[in-house]
């Protein structure tokens, strides 16, 4: 039985770089694929705080009475005419351009950014979260605090998306290539839902999906010791993964299965610049904690910069 498409609401956090406008022509490209299916779209800048420097440069105290005066409220009037709109009007310019059709609602938020994305989606219930990177290394990612490895630890029900460096500009299908990792994890398999639910939308211009389970090697030797032949579970896993996959009426000949031996996230990396769309689940660590624990999602997030990743709650609804 064919379930719902997961993709129905998108929230497009913009920010007038070029991170976020290669995001915006992404989700132009996947809304145009989506076709009816997709039902609304919202174009969000949020209001860091840092303009305030521009108007009182050395700090004060008195930041908050300042806020309430009228020749700040006129200052910050002009910054949002001057800088925010003209990046959301750009943004619905090159959605349309692409073909969306449904509604574009232009949200302006103010606070801290990556707060205020997970409060407005979770608010306005938004499916979809879709936004650029930066390239941070790992390590900067998270002891910086990069906005996007935020938000894709602190969401709860949305499913975010993390636009590659490379997107295929194809209004038919910009991810006919699909990897979707899976470790037999209640996880995991929420992310093959999602990108079955995906697949079985764009099934007509879809190339391949696959499977992959890798064996993790600090493992091996322990399975084998607990009288489990790994490359037999491995197959299991996969067998079980692909039946979701069959289940949403996707064709068999589309879905493919791999098996490797190695270290998850390099053996994941080694397989990635071949695919437009890597879609993973994710265990709800903190991003910090998810960091220091070797998590595999944070790790591929940081070091695959030329595929779209998509990072899918564990409480993402699909059906």
């Amino acid at each position: 039985m064919q379930k719902k498409c997961p993709i129905q609401k998108i929230l497009l956090p913009v920010d007038g770089s070029e991170y976020s406008r290669r995001a915006v022509q992404f989700a132009g490209y996947l809304g145009a694929s989506l076709g009816i299916n997709l039902t609304d779209l919202a174009l969000l800048r949020v209001i860091s705080g840092r303009y305030i420097g521009r108007y009182m440069p050395y700090g004060d105290f008195r930041a908050d009475l300042l806020k309430l005066s009228d020749s700040f409220k006129k200052f910050k009037k002009q910054h949002i005419e001057k800088n925010i709109k003209p990046s959301l009007d750009e943004g619905e310019k090159i959605l349309r351009d692409l073909g969306i059709g449904v509604k574009i609602e232009k949200l302006i938020g103010e606070g801290e950014p990556a707060h205020e994305i997970v409060r407005i989606a979770a608010e306005k219930g938004f499916s979809t979260i879709i936004m650029g990177r930066r390239g941070l290394s790992q390590i900067m990612g998270v002891l910086v605090g990069s906005v996007t490895n935020k938000i894709a630890h602190a969401v709860i029900r949305q499913t975010v998306y993390i636009v590659g460096q490379k997107i295929l500009r194809n209004k038919i299908c910009p991810v006919p290539n699909i990897l979707v990792p899976i470790d037999g994890s209640s996880y995991s398999l929420k992310g093959a839902e999602h990108a079955a639910c995906l697949a079985a939308e764009l099934k007509a211009s879809v190339n391949n999906v696959t499977l992959l389970r890798v064996i993790n090697l600090a493992l091996f030797e322990k399975r084998l010791k607990q009288g489990i032949d790994p490359e037999a579970e491995a197959e299991k896993i996969l067998d079980k993964a692909k039946s979701v996959f069959l289940q949403a009426e996707v064709p068999e000949g589309l879905v493919s299965t791999k098996i490797r031996l190695g270290q998850p996230a390099e053996e994941i990396f080694k397989e990635a610049d071949s695919y437009n769309l890597i879609v993973m689940g994710r265990k709800g660590r903190a991003a910090l904690k998810d960091f220091l624990l070797g998590g595999v999602s944070s790790t591929i997030l940081h070091i695959c910069q030329n595929p779209t990743i998509a990072i899918v709650s564990s409480e993402e609804e699909v059906g």
